[in-house]
């Protein structure tokens, strides 16, 4: 698509300098003398920062402990993952032709560090404030409810506490298997308590697949 004036105006920002965003949206593998790895190590600090600095005013009564924990589930490759699909960011980015039918557009890895790009040259354009407006308001879109609660659930660590206090054990990961293409891998988790299957579920990675069964064997527990 590359038509990046669209992109302005979901974000509610045009760049004066054009080399600015394009640089952003370059992905290294369209071999131009730049690319958006420099603006992407620009946005991870700015991003750090910013949602630093909400969480801090947001909960005046929490530890730095909790505040890093909300900010941990934030700020990660998933967290811009979520930001730059809102802003169907993959549709802008210029990638090689090999990439593309890699399914480049829609890889994670790829989304987060152009979103991170992004952020980064407006800083550099417009400084803080509009950096932190565009990214705050990204933010709130799509986590309408931001607590420790609702962001950084670590279903693996709740079912052990449980299965620790309930029957002495710690739950067991056990692999199923795999399918799919390389860059669309799905793994499938099994969790084995007392020589029994309590829970299975697939995930993109098999740490998605294993909070996803954790979570469906605490709600099996629980009943």
């Amino acid at each position: 698509m590359n038509d990046y004036s669209q992109l302005e105006k979901r974000l509610n920002y045009t760049f004066d300098d054009k080399q600015l965003i394009i640089e952003a949206l370059t992905h290294k593998s369209h071999k131009k003398p730049y690319n958006n790895e420099r603006l992407e190590f620009l946005g991870d600090a700015v991003l750090d920062l910013i949602v630093g600095e909400y969480l801090f005013k947001k909960f005046p009564k929490s530890n730095e402990g909790i505040l890093s924990k909300i900010r941990a589930s934030l700020v990660n490759e998933s967290g811009f993952t979520l930001l730059a699909r809102k802003l169907n960011l993959g549709s802008y980015i210029f990638l090689s032709l090999a990439e593309e039918n890699n399914n480049g557009r829609d890889k994670p890895s790829l989304l987060s560090n152009a979103f991170e790009a992004i952020i980064g040259a407006v800083y550099l354009e417009a400084g803080l404030e509009v950096a932190k407006e565009i990214s705050i308001g990204l933010l709130e879109e799509c986590h309408p409810k931001i607590d420790l609660d609702s962001l950084s659930q670590d279903y693996k660590t709740a079912l052990q506490e449980l299965t620790q206090a309930t029957h002495g054990v710690t739950p067991l990961y056990e692999m199923l298997g795999s399918s799919g293409p390389d860059h669309k891998k799905e793994f499938e988790i099994a969790i084995i308590l007392d020589g029994k299957t309590i829970a299975k579920a697939k995930g993109k990675s098999k740490k998605e697949a294993q909070q996803k069964a954790a979570q469906i064997a605490l709600k099996e527990l629980k009943r």
